[in-house]
């Protein structure tokens, strides 16, 4: 089993492979808004994505599903309604992705 710093390590590379694929800022913007606002649903993320960037919903829901389950840093749970999955950053990996995203 890897350690706490084995795994926040693991996580940065992961993170700085993910950002250095991206062209136009999306994926760096979509990061930020997590560590905003840290719990968040795809329609949100789209609506905020919208105002800045020409992107299909699909295209958000993609990057969002890669960042939970190929990154590893978003929890995922369904709302009380069961209508929206919601993503929510996980507390340990606030601060690696702050310290990634102010390196890029």
């Amino acid at each position: 089993m890897r350690s706490p710093s084995e795994l926040k390590l693991e996580i940065e590379t992961r993170l700085e492979g993910y950002l250095s694929r991206d062209r136009d800022g999306i994926r760096h913007e979509l990061l930020s808004l997590f560590v905003k606002a840290r719990s968040l649903t795809i329609p949100q993320v789209y609506e905020k994505l919208q105002e800045q960037f020409s992107i299909s919903y699909r295209s958000v829901a993609s990057m969002v599903g890669t960042i939970a389950s190929r990154i590893g840093i978003l929890h995922v749970r369904r709302n009380a309604e069961g209508t929206n999955t919601v993503y929510e950053l996980k507390d340990q990996y606030v601060d690696v992705v702050t310290d990634v995203l102010g390196t890029t």
